[in-house]
């Protein structure tokens, strides 16, 4: 193995034909400088210096060397100041629902990365009630979330709301038990669900659980479940179903929001707020 001291001792008498200028010149005497010279010899198994009354000359060996040491000795230096860098760099940590996820990716967030680039952007996703849970665990500095409530420590970004649907001249739908399709637990549209579920009507039968839109949507068309999708989402391939003429739960008005862990908050947060913002408005609330 090449040791690092070794080599720019090895370059300093390259560079200087002499030792004791090279001896100089890095700080250390003429004997620990022959001795690191005679090291690196005895590690290469090869004569590197010639040395004479006018100084030293290199060897082919040594000239060989000495192109492989700047270059080690410049990756030793880039490496440094890469660790310097990464110690210093700002990490932002966001959560955003994992349905909605292609969406920012395709407008803001990609945008954010490509402007900011001595920044790290975390992004994790999870379904809205284990972001605002996590966020509040310390483990987001920013995050997106939707709920039926309006945000009392969050900022609305803009209301969503959902239908029932079925496959177009499906029959799902009409079945005494209703199967069903929606997104995990802790999901707000899957909670809102049961929680305006009524004794008086259908049973359900949850037959899919799942985070992706076009997972619960494929599902529909194919007439395998009913489901409640946001309006954006809802295809030819679907019907909508009035809640009270089929028995079913009463949806309402969703409301996404971006909440903030306030003891984390930076420039570049504030950053990647207003461009989340500016991407909502100039959508005109309709994330695609």
């Amino acid at each position: 193995m090449l040791k690092i001291e070794l080599l720019e001792s090895f370059i300093a008498v390259a560079e200087c034909g002499n030792l004791s200028k090279a001896a100089d010149k890095i700080c250390r005497t003429q004997s620990t400088l022959s001795l690191q010279v005679k090291k690196l010899e005895e590690s290469v198994g090869q004569t590197l210096l010639i040395r004479d009354n006018k100084g030293v000359t290199l060897t082919e060996s040594g000239e060989t060397l000495l192109n492989y040491a700047y270059k080690m000795m410049q990756l030793n230096s880039q490496a440094i100041d890469e660790l310097k860098d990464c110690q210093n760099r700002e990490v932002i940590r966001l959560g955003v629902p994992t349905d909605f996820i292609k969406c920012y990716l395709s407008s803001c967030l990609l945008e954010f990365i490509r402007e900011f680039t001595s920044i790290e952007l975390v992004i994790d996703t999870d379904v809205s009630g284990n972001l605002y849970k996590r966020l509040h665990q310390g483990e987001f500095d920013v995050i997106v979330a939707t709920h039926w409530q309006v945000p009392t420590n969050g900022e609305l970004l803009f209301t969503r709301r959902f239908k029932w649907v079925s496959a177009v001249e499906g029959n799902a739908h009409k079945r005494k038990t209703i199967p069903m399709g929606l997104y995990p637990e802790n999901c707000p549209i899957r909670a809102q669900v049961f929680a305006n579920h009524r004794l008086s009507m259908r049973p359900i039968n949850v037959l899919l659980s799942t985070p992706s839109p076009q997972a619960l949507c494929m599902a529909v068309e194919n007439d395998l479940v009913i489901a409640p999708i946001a309006e954006f989402r809802i295809t030819d391939q679907m019907q909508v179903l009035d809640p009270i003429e089929h028995g079913l739960p009463i949806l309402p008005m969703f409301n996404e929001s971006l909440y903030l862990n306030p003891d984390t908050q930076t420039y570049a947060t504030l950053q990647l707020i207003n461009l989340i913002k500016a991407n909502v408005e100039h959508k005109g609330y309709q994330l695609d």
